[in-house]
């Protein structure tokens, strides 16, 4: 999954949310180094992943896209699973995505100088960007695509993506609902297990 989705299933503690938003740019048990808080959502983002990872219905979206590319097709799949959450905001939460975006980038504003410096730079872009916010938005994702296209130096020809995803909305949109509500509540009893044992 990408931010939006970890963000959301971080729930209302801020801590948590800080500790999985960050969780990528920590290695090994470097996690050591921060709150219990912020550990536990360490520990809550590598347990989404490894469910997302495992789980058949994003498998069966990423075939949708292995043939044109390769490895890719999972880093593609999270963002356009970013794109249905955020299109689909009001199923999910009763606080409207902007206000919910807005009060993320105030918190990530006011912890940056805390965090791991990669944290730092991509939390600068995000705000400047609104990336959060457009993820709703086709043009956003394109963006998305087309940034992470030129980090591969055009290797990964993700920027072509969004013909795949105004191709395959419909399947992959169905894909996303059958597979986030699985999400969800592995998502919550993790999260529960994780507060206790932690």
């Amino acid at each position: 999954m990408n931010f939006l989705a970890h963000l959301f299933l971080s729930k209302e503690n801020t801590n948590i949310m800080i500790g999985n938003f960050i969780a990528d740019h920590i290695r090994g048990n470097n996690y050591t180094a921060y709150s219990k808080e912020i550990q536990q959502g360490i520990f809550l983002h590598r347990a989404i992943d490894t469910f997302t990872d495992a789980h058949p219905i994003v498998r069966k979206s990423k075939r949708r896209l292995h043939e044109r590319y390769g490895h890719y097709d999972g880093v593609i799949i999270d963002i356009f699973y970013d794109y249905f959450l955020a299109k689909n905001w009001n199923s999910y939460s009763e606080i409207p995505l902007d206000i919910y975006t807005n009060k993320i980038y105030s918190l990530f504003k006011e912890k940056a100088p805390d965090l791991p410096l990669k944290s730092q730079q991509f939390i600068k872009y995000m705000i400047e960007y609104d990336i959060l916010f457009n993820y709703q938005f086709e043009e956003g994702i394109a963006k998305v695509l087309n940034g992470m296209n030129n980090r591969t130096k055009g290797k990964s020809q993700m920027n072509l993506a969004i013909e795949d995803l105004k191709n395959l909305k419909e399947v992959l949109e169905e894909d996303f609902t059958l597979f986030f509500k699985d999400l969800v509540n592995h998502s919550n009893k993790k999260l529960k297990e994780i507060i206790e044992n932690l």
